[in-house]
């Protein structure tokens, strides 16, 4: 079938299905309407005029891009290196103190958090590519050839490791989100071999190249001239576990409870939490955006393919039923009523009464109202591929508010573009106002504080920015290699583009105001989890615990991630209870499970290790509970390649 027909029915496909994301609220995320949209990309004659967005901000933000002083924050035009580099020592840190080559893994990380990890350094490394390409056509010898070459092969190297390293037979018989986790680092994988292969090895550098004598030995000279980047060998590989795991996770799609949504873990009561259904929209859209194809039916390991280059091509055929899972993904979250007040992404759903025989309630009526950052994050990438895949720009103007509340509330006013409080005028030992997902402009989950972050909660506020990075990256046109019959308002997609690279203009304040902070965290380039510290100057007394650090609990307010999910009935099926759609013998094993004294027990620990790490090291916070890990040092890299990227990659 012809690429054309393919994307046109994909095209036609999502606008019909989907009640396309316009909000009814400023915080904006959390119900959509009936009304279908105008797609700024068609592929027929074009039967309506799509609404060019003004702008993405609200309107007393809207003139901070424009007004900044770009001299002073290094500007579009003059990139802050230090800022890159930045980017690289602490990918450098990380690789050299965490990672083990040897294992083809960082030791320390548990499944899920090793394969976040693996995500940040493909990221990472893909924003080296491209600054290399800027700075080699700005400065003809920025840096020798050979020395480009060996750092970027160097983590290239490490990140196939990973793939021998990674355990994908014990992941597999994790959660759905443990699953998906994997599908969105292969495919962060193929984008940076992808873009290498465009930006340093393109068919028409060849004539670039002089060998001496060629003309007497054309055949040796053929081996130097006709060949691509050595990664691409590795996207078969890649491709083919990606769509393993995407495939072992889409069975946790349940349309016979609450409506539609994925389930967390089908050994356990059902639980529709946002981190899985976002995931699986993020996932599913990026397989249909990047996913190269895969001819290999194995379910485990291996590839047919050993040419070097993807079973096909970047432009072949898209697999529309990606599109689809993404779309009704995202119709289904919006609708479920997963934000609060604030426009922030709560945990999750329990059904109520579920093993009740008497009650037949099949709604998601339960809402764990925990917020935390990667709940806000994931999404993200979400809607940036459901805007590069329909040219519908409510996915875009979603996305935008969405970041705009999380900045909101880390207590940073985007008007001022300033922390909404004057650290200045704190009393001594007093923290900053709690805002509800951070305080003094900074982002916080609610455990950093306190020191009482377990190894997933030390991970989450990278997921956000590795995330938000992927959102603000420039619009481009709808497709890596452009279809004759995909065409384009061009009115409606330049005002898209501008709106978009003004709103996340307007954000490199908070995200400056948020790497200085962490910076400040560093210890030996290690970063720390409560970057809120690196303000704090002039803290006087022991640090907060989870009884002072100013952040509101309540029984409908249940950190599962870094507690535990406790062993009661909320949870625990009765013996021989199964998900009605989940054959037993493929189900998966059961999260960590505690019972109510442990868990209990468990928060006592963890605040008297806390409080006396607090008087023994009172000068860095930074060293209670788990102290800097591999998950810290990740959760720099990715904010500090979000500055890089968002404020000052040219």
């Amino acid at each position: 079938m012809a690429p054309s027909f393919v994307r046109a029915i994909s095209l036609i496909f999502v606008l019909a299905l989907s009640s396309i994301a316009y909000k009814l609220s400023d915080t904006g995320v959390g119900r959509a309407s009936l009304l279908q949209e105008c797609p700024i990309f068609f592929t027929t004659t074009k039967k309506c005029d799509p609404i060019a967005p003004k702008s993405f901000l609200p309107a007393n933000v809207m003139n901070i891009a424009k007004n900044k002083d770009e001299d002073k924050d290094g500007g579009s035009h003059s990139p802050n290196l230090n800022v890159l580099a930045d980017v690289l020592e602490s990918m450098e840190v990380m690789q050299t103190e965490y990672f083990a080559p040897w294992l083809g893994t960082w030791p320390d990380a548990i499944d899920w958090t090793a394969a976040v990890m693996g995500t940040h350094v493909s990221g990472a490394v893909r924003s080296l590519s491209e600054a290399l390409a800027h700075l080699n056509s700005k400065w003809e010898k920025f840096v020798d050839w050979k020395l480009q070459t060996n750092l970027v092969d160097k983590y290239f190297t490490q990140i196939t490791a990973y793939y021998f390293g990674q355990d994908a037979f014990a992941i597999r018989n994790e959660a759905y989100d443990d699953i998906l986790w994997v599908v969105l680092g292969w495919l962060e994988a193929i984008q940076l071999v992808n873009v290498h292969t465009d930006l340093h090895f393109r068919s028409d550098f060849q004539d670039e190249v002089s060998i001496p004598e060629a003309n007497s030995f054309p055949r040796l000279a053929d081996f130097f001239l006709n060949q691509t980047y050595h990664g691409n060998v590795w996207i078969p590989a890649f491709a083919h576990r990606a769509r393993v795991f995407w495939e072992l996770a889409s069975v946790g799609w349940d349309t016979k409870l609450c409506g539609g949504g994925m389930v967390w873990n089908p050994r356990l009561l059902p639980y529709k939490n946002a981190i899985t259904n976002e995931l699986f929209i993020a996932a599913s859209i990026s397989m249909y955006l990047n996913f190269p194809g895969d001819d290999n039916p194995s379910p485990f390991y291996g590839s047919r393919d050993t040419s070097g280059t993807a079973p096909h091509t970047r432009s072949g055929p898209r697999d529309a039923r990606y599109l689809k899972a993404a779309v009704e993904g995202y119709k289904w979250l919006v609708s479920s009523n997963m934000t609060d007040e604030q426009g922030l992404y709560t945990d999750g759903f329990h059904i109520s009464g579920y093993q009740d025989t008497g009650n037949n309630n099949t709604k998601c009526d339960e809402r764990n109202e925990m917020v935390l950052s990667y709940n806000q994050g994931v999404l993200l990438t979400g809607l940036r591929g459901l805007w590069d895949a329909t040219g519908a720009s409510s996915y875009l103007s979603d996305g935008h508010k969405l970041i705009q509340n999380v900045i909101r509330a880390s207590g940073y006013n985007l008007a001022s573009d300033s922390p909404i409080e004057d650290l200045l005028t704190l009393k001594p030992g007093h923290l900053p106002k709690w805002h509800g997902l951070g305080r003094a402009g900074v982002m916080e989950d609610p455990c950093d504080a306190s020191g009482t972050c377990s190894q997933d909660g030390q991970t989450f506020k990278g997921i956000f920015f590795h995330h938000l990075t992927s959102f603000c990256a420039p619009l481009v046109e709808p497709f890596p290699t452009p279809d004759p019959e995909i065409k384009v308002d061009a009115r409606a997609f330049t005002a898209a583009r501008d709106s978009h690279a003004g709103a996340c203009a307007a954000y490199g304040g908070w995200l400056k105001h948020n790497a200085r902070a962490a910076l400040a965290t560093r210890k030996d380039g290690k970063f720390g989890q409560w970057w809120t510290a690196g303000l704090l100057d002039h803290w006087v007394g022991p640090w907060p615990t989870m009884e002072d650090d100013g952040i509101p609990r309540a029984s409908n307010k249940v950190d599962y991630r870094n507690y535990g999910v406790p062993n009661d009935t909320t949870w625990r099926a009765q013996p021989g209870f199964m998900m009605p759609s989940v054959n037993p013998d493929q189900a998966q094993k059961p999260l960590f499970v505690i019972d109510d004294d442990r868990r209990i027990g468990e928060l006592k620990k963890r605040q008297e290790i806390q409080v006396n790490e607090a008087g023994g090291n009172a000068t860095d916070p930074n060293t209670r509970g788990r102290g800097r890990t591999v998950e810290t040092q990740g959760g720099g890299l990715a904010l500090m390649r979000a500055y890089w990227q968002i404020v000052h990659a040219p």
